[in-house]
């Protein structure tokens, strides 16, 4: 695989049509306004097209390049590997999912000096957290190195499949453990609805393997 950045029109680079990877129109808006301002991009990950000749699919990038096409750019940076239908997919799936965690106290640090030169309004129009998301986050008090990674502030995401049975029991008890929780949002009362299924799970659990 060449690592060599080359520049290509936008008119050649075709988007994989399996790419699972979906971005929200905010998010789109915060990239371009990223790449407007800074001129800078990671450069886009493409092959030649397997079917289109002197085309060339997107394996990673798509986004951006939407983003270019935005600001009206005519070409875009990329890198081309030469990789087969398998070595494609298995890049789909991992290039814009495998990646490590925040460490909280650095990221506040980042984000209080951001913040002396820019609002929180105008820094929620580049980054990826809301107005009130940044507020609170500059809000809150500077942490050690081990309270940060004990803390709890930043959500964690956990994905799983279900058939449709499985997803109708599962919302069925969300809502019914959510139904007296004063979570503000609700995606907060359905995080917090699956804790307390869970631990009365636990608690059962526990209680069933005691000796009498």
């Amino acid at each position: 695989m060449s690592a060599k950045i080359r520049q290509i029109t936008l008119e050649k680079l075709v988007p994989h049509p399996d790419n699972p990877n979906r971005m929200s129109r905010g998010a789109l808006a915060k990239l371009a306004r990223n790449i407007e301002r800074t001129g800078h991009y990671e450069p886009l990950v493409v092959r030649p097209h397997p079917g289109k000749r002197g085309l060339f699919q997107i394996i990673n990038g798509q986004h951006r390049c939407q983003a270019l096409r935005k600001l009206r750019h005519v070409t875009a940076d990329v890198v081309i590997w030469d990789v087969d239908d398998e070595q494609t997919d298995i890049l789909l799936i991992t290039l814009n999912r495998l990646g490590g965690r925040d460490t909280l106290a650095r990221k506040l640090e980042l984000l209080r000096r951001l913040h002396r030169w820019r609002s929180a309004h105008d820094l929620a129009k580049l980054l990826p957290q809301t107005r009130g998301q940044l507020e609170r986050l500059l809000a809150s008090r500077r942490m050690s190195a081990t309270e940060s990674r004990q803390s709890n502030d930043f959500a964690i995401p956990m994905v799983f499949f279900v058939d449709k049975t499985q997803q109708q029991a599962i919302e069925q008890a969300l809502a019914t453990a959510g139904s007296h929780l004063g979570a503000n949002t609700r995606s907060a009362r359905r995080a917090a609805a699956l804790a307390t299924v869970a631990s009365r799970f636990l608690g059962q659990a526990e209680n069933a393997s005691d000796p009498e």
